[in-house]
């Protein structure tokens, strides 16, 4: 006689997988939910397909994933619209859920239906979605897992380009200023990445809205925040010398606007930030083709300057010697721009 009370369920397909992901998924519409309990076990079956889902992409520590079933899934997540209910749905998701969700994004985004991250396609053909994304930094429960999940996306430069120039790039801005340090510390993070990751891009942004980005970004340099301060112009100095942004770094350098931000920053009380505004400072001053503008600032007060300077030091380490050197090279310029006729008329 055969007995099969404990014969193991058979494994699931990919299609079965995403089917009752996307039934689960929808099974939480606040419209259809009227008791607590039936909301709390829809919860509970969005984790377990979930962790079915992660198994089936990443393996079990014993089993290594099967490419061929991979590929089916991430095929099919888009097929069945699977892919944008994971972001609508993600901030009403427990805990656990939300990390499965992220581990399971991460794989999806990678993974090549032939010679398309379908995926990424997917998102191409429904931007909001990143729009989306962006906005639930307002939502500290949420915004973490949502800024992991952006910078995934921003590995690709058409889903890195869409974000920089749309309206929701401008609330960064916003968001790195936020009271709650781990928020406000993962969108500076996202906003780094936006802003060095594709150099193309990036550039391409920084010509066509230079006044605009600018702007905006003096008042993260001028933040009463000392984090903000000293993270914006560490990434100002990142990205504003990277060669593709030459012409931007021109246009910069010639502006006494924010040569006059640059030397406010000389005096700050952070050691620190007075280091890294020296070396954005430095380039105002050893540029060769300065503005008589820039000159006239200079000269005027070339004293104060030259006091801060000589005051400054690196401190020990291997970059010591050459920080004194340039600074030694800076004063020299200082030193000679005060010297320059006709710069008081």
């Amino acid at each position: 006689m055969s007995f099969s009370f404990f014969k193991p369920s058979r494994p699931k397909t990919p299609l079965e997988v995403v089917k009752t992901t996307k039934d689960s998924l929808m099974a939480l519409d606040t419209k259809t939910v009227v008791e607590v309990k039936a909301l709390e076990k829809a919860l509970e079956e969005v984790e377990k397909n979930f962790a079915t889902m992660r198994c089936m992409l990443s393996g079990d520590g014993e089993v290594e994933p099967n490419p061929e079933q991979v590929s089916q899934l991430a095929s099919e997540v888009c097929k069945e619209d699977v892919l944008a209910l994971l972001i609508h749905k993600l901030p009403i998701l427990g805990w656990e859920a939300r990390k499965d969700l992220v581990h399971c994004w991460s794989i999806l985004l990678k993974q090549k239906v032939g010679s398309t991250h379908c995926c990424v396609q997917y998102i191409e053909n429904h931007f909001e979605l990143l729009d989306f994304l962006v906005v639930c930094y307002d939502n500290k429960e949420v915004a973490v897992n949502c800024g992991n999940m952006l910078r995934e996306c921003i590995k690709f430069p058409t889903l890195a380009k869409y974000i920089i120039e749309s309206a929701s790039f401008q609330l960064f801005f916003k968001f790195v200023e936020l009271p709650t340090f781990d928020v406000s510390s993962d969108a500076f993070s996202t906003f780094k990445e936006l802003l060095t990751r594709h150099e193309t891009v990036v550039s391409e942004y920084l010509t066509g809205h230079y006044d605009e980005f600018f702007d905006v970004y003096e008042k993260l340099l001028t933040s009463p925040n000392y984090v903000t301060r000293r993270q914006s112009l560490k990434l100002l100095s990142d990205f504003l010398l990277e060669s593709p942004n030459s012409h931007i770094m021109k246009r910069y350098i010639s502006e006494v606007r924010y040569l006059k931000v640059m030397m406010t920053l000389l005096k700050d009380s952070s050691k620190n930030i007075q280091i890294s505004a020296f070396h954005i400072f430095k380039v105002f001053v050893a540029n060769p083709n300065k503005p008589r503008e820039v000159k006239v600032i200079l000269a005027r007060n070339h004293e104060k300057l030259l006091e801060l300077l000589q005051n400054l030091s690196a401190g020990k380490g291997a970059d010591d010697e050459q920080f004194e050197e340039e600074k030694e090279l800076i004063i020299a310029e200082i030193e000679r721009v005060s010297r320059l006729p006709n710069l008081d008329t």
